[in-house]
C-alpha cells in the first residue's frame, strides 16, 4: 500500500514544555488552564444571577472562595484514589506519604515526577466533600451552588485529558481507523506474530520481518476531551437557565459524563493490571472487541449514571416539597395580614 492509514504521534510532542526541565510539564499546566476556565465560566454565571437569592448577592469573593475549595478537594480526591484503586499492588497503602511525594522514590537519585496517576472519579468525589463543606461553612443551598460549578467543570476538565495526550497516556486500543495513532509508550510487538503482520499490513506500515512495531491506537484522549468536555459543556450551557429545579444540572453532568465515559471506554485501553473486571477477564486489553467485557472505569461510570439519576429524583421531589412549604407560608403570611387589617 503506498498512503499510511494511522497516524504517528507527532515527534515534537514532550511531556516537559522544555525538554530537560521535569518541574515545567504539559500537564500540571493544564490543571492551571482547566482552574482558570472553570472560574471563568463560574464568574459568567455570577454576573447572570445564577447564584444570587431573595435578600442576598453573591460576591466574587464566594465565587473564588468556592471554586478553589472545590478545587483543591478535587486534586487531593484525585490522587487518593488514583493510588489506592488503580494500584492494586498495594505500595501506598504501605507508604501513604507517598501519595502526595511528586519523585519517583525517597533518597539519592530521586527523579520529580510531579503527582503523577489522577483519577476523575476521585476527583468529583473530593470535589463534591469540597463543595458540601463550603456550602454548609458559608450556608449557602448546595444545589444550586453545584449547578453552576457543574456547567463550569467540562470545559476544564477537556484540558485535563489534552494534558494526558501531551504525555502520551491513556491511550486507546488498537484500531484500523485512519485517525488511529501511535503512541510511543504503547507496548510494541513483533512483526513475527502472523495478527501483528497482518494488522500493521491492513494499516499501510512498512516494516521488517520480526520487527517490534508500536501498532496505531485510538486516541481515546481525545475523544473524552471531546465528548465528556465540548460537547457535555455545550448542553449544559444552553440548559442552565431553563432548568426546572436546582439539582437538575448537576444531575444531568453525572448522567451525560457516565454515559460518554462508558461508552468511551470500549476504546479505550483498561490498565494493563486491572484487565477487565467483568466478562472475560483473560480477554487481550489491547485488542478487545466484546461489548460484555466491562473495566473498572466503566463500573464507577454506572455507579455514576445511578447516582445522577437519585439526584435527579431526591432534588425533583425536595424542590417540590420547599416550594409547597413557601407556598404555605406565604398564605399564612397573607391571612395575618389581611386579618391585621
Amino acid at each position: 500500500m503506498s498512503s499510511f492509514l494511522y497516524v504517528n504521534y507527532p515527534s515534537w510532542i514532550h511531556p516537559e514544555i522544555i525538554p530537560g526541565l521535569g518541574f515545567l510539564r504539559w500537564y500540571g499546566l493544564m490543571y492551571v488552564f482547566a482552574f482558570g476556565f472553570a472560574y471563568w465560566i463560574l464568574s459568567k454565571q455570577h454576573k447572570e444571577g445564577a447564584l444570587d437569592a431573595t435578600g442576598y448577592k453573591a460576591t466574587s469573593d464566594d465565587v473564588l472562595s468556592f471554586i478553589a475549595t472545590g478545587f483543591i478537594f478535587l486534586l487531593i480526591g484525585a490522587r487518593i484514589f488514583a493510588c489506592i484503586v488503580y494500584n492494586p499492588d498495594g505500595k501506598y497503602l504501605k507508604a501513604p506519604w507517598l501519595i502526595f511525594w511528586p519523585f519517583d522514590k525517597i533518597g539519592k537519585g530521586m527523579k520529580f515526577t510531579g503527582l503523577a496517576g489522577m483519577s476523575y472519579h476521585g476527583g468529583v468525589i473530593g470535589g463534591i466533600i469540597g463543595m458540601i463543606i463550603w456550602c454548609w461553612k458559608h450556608k449557602k443551598p448546595l444545589l444550586k451552588w453545584s449547578d453552576v460549578m457543574a456547567v463550569a467543570v467540562p470545559c476544564g476538565y477537556t484540558f485535563g485529558r489534552i494534558g494526558n495526550f501531551m504525555n502520551g497516556e491513556l491511550y486507546g486500543r488498537l484500531t484500523t481507523m485512519p485517525w488511529g495513532m501511535t503512541f510511543p509508550a504503547a507496548p510494541k510487538y513483533s512483526t513475527s506474530i502472523s495478527w501483528v503482520k497482518d494488522f500493521a499490513t491492513s494499516v499501510g506500515m512498512k516494516f521488517t520481518e520480526g520487527e517490534m512495531v508500536t501498532l496505531p491506537r485510538h486516541p481515546s484522549q481525545l475523544y473524552e476531551a471531546f465528548f465528556e468536555g465540548i460537547v457535555l459543556f455545550l448542553i449544559l450551557w444552553f440548559l442552565r437557565k431553563k432548568k426546572p429545579f436546582n439539582g437538575f444540572i448537576t444531575s444531568l453532568y453525572l448522567i451525560g459524563y457516565g454515559l460518554f465515559r462508558f461508552v468511551i471506554e470500549y476504546f479505550r485501553m483498561p490498565d494493563e493490571d486491572m484487565g477487565f473486571k467483568l466478562g472475560d477477564k483473560a480477554a487481550d486489553i489491547n485488542n478487545n472487541v466484546s461489548l460484555l467485557n466491562i473495566s473498572t472505569g466503566q463500573i464507577l461510570c454506572f455507579i455514576m449514571i445511578i447516582g445522577g439519576i437519585a439526584l435527579m429524583i431526591f432534588s425533583s421531589i425536595y424542590s417540590k416539597k420547599h416550594q409547597e412549604e413557601v407556598n404555605t407560608k406565604n398564605i399564612k403570611n397573607n391571612k395575618k395580614l389581611n386579618k391585621d387589617k
